[in-house]
């Protein structure tokens, strides 16, 4: 059983909905990332989303896309973010870890060698934004002998026959883009979203997860209702950004912000 199939057997038997944080890995510095990982694991994480920096991040709003330059003005590359992976897992081995980017680093670097640098840095997911199922047969070929799980997205507007592609592809968890648009976008509306997660339950056991357009603990409290994790992401990020010339407040900042979701998630 891979990590993060464990972490929701754990949840499920507690009767608890995963917070699953996103931020962007060297974003503002590379010192900056793995205690900030630490700091939102105590304020109630359960699993973190990692951001491999990205020139062209065509699936995220302004605020990410500039996580990822202030990251690349540091050079960081896959394979320091494997690293701050492996550093994480020196004082936690438990918190699952997923890496969410584009295709190209990990091509560049080889399939092979990405699916073995990752194993053995500690990484529990992989979603590659703009890999389809169909083409992905090569890379799922060398995650899953190493139980690393391969993340899809389903979007609002994919069909029932496309759910279940992308959910016969997928493990770990499924995770849904409760918007139309990119990361940041604000027009989430929560009976819309309790609608896609039945619709999506049709077609796998796997927990679904919800990410886009939730901004704070009452949105993340809504969401909870519904889905079987919450994926925050662009409201961190800005508080990075806002916090970049004091990158000492940086993990309070987040961890204040994270266990606001979590008590309010909790309290369903």
């Amino acid at each position: 059983m891979s990590r993060i199939s464990h972490r929701f057997k754990q949840l499920e038997e507690r009767g608890r909905v995963a917070l699953i944080p996103f931020v962007t890995a060297g974003d503002p510095g590379p010192d900056v990332t793995v205690p900030l990982m630490h700091a939102m694991v105590e304020a109630g994480a359960d699993i973190i989303e990692l951001g491999v920096p990205f020139s062209d991040p065509m699936a995220d709003g302004p605020v990410i896309q500039r996580a990822s330059e202030r990251a690349l003005e540091h050079g960081i590359s896959l394979r320091d973010v494997l690293g701050m992976v492996r550093h994480f897992r020196e004082q936690d081995n438990e918190t699952p870890v997923v890496l969410m980017g584009y295709l190209n680093p990990i091509e560049v670097m080889g399939y092979d060698a990405f699916a073995l640098a990752a194993s053995e840095a500690g990484v529990d997911g992989v979603l590659t934004v703009d890999l389809p199922p169909e083409e992905a047969d090569e890379l799922l070929a060398v995650l899953r002998p190493r139980e690393i799980d391969p993340i899809f997205l389903l979007a609002p507007t994919s069909s029932e026959a496309r759910f279940q592609r992308i959910c016969d592809a997928a493990s770990g968890f499924v995770y849904y883009v409760s918007v139309k648009g990119i990361t940041g976008s604000s027009n989430l509306l929560v009976s819309e979203v309790a609608a896609k997660t039945a619709q999506i339950r049709k077609h796998t056991s796997l927990p679904v997860g919800v990410g886009f357009g939730i901004k704070d603990a009452q949105t993340a409290q809504a969401v909870a209702q519904v889905a079987d994790a919450v994926i925050v992401g662009s409201v961190l990020v800005n508080q990075i950004e806002e916090l970049c010339d004091s990158p000492q407040e940086i993990a309070p900042a987040i961890a204040r912000t994270l266990s606001s979701m979590r008590h309010a998630i909790d309290l369903i």
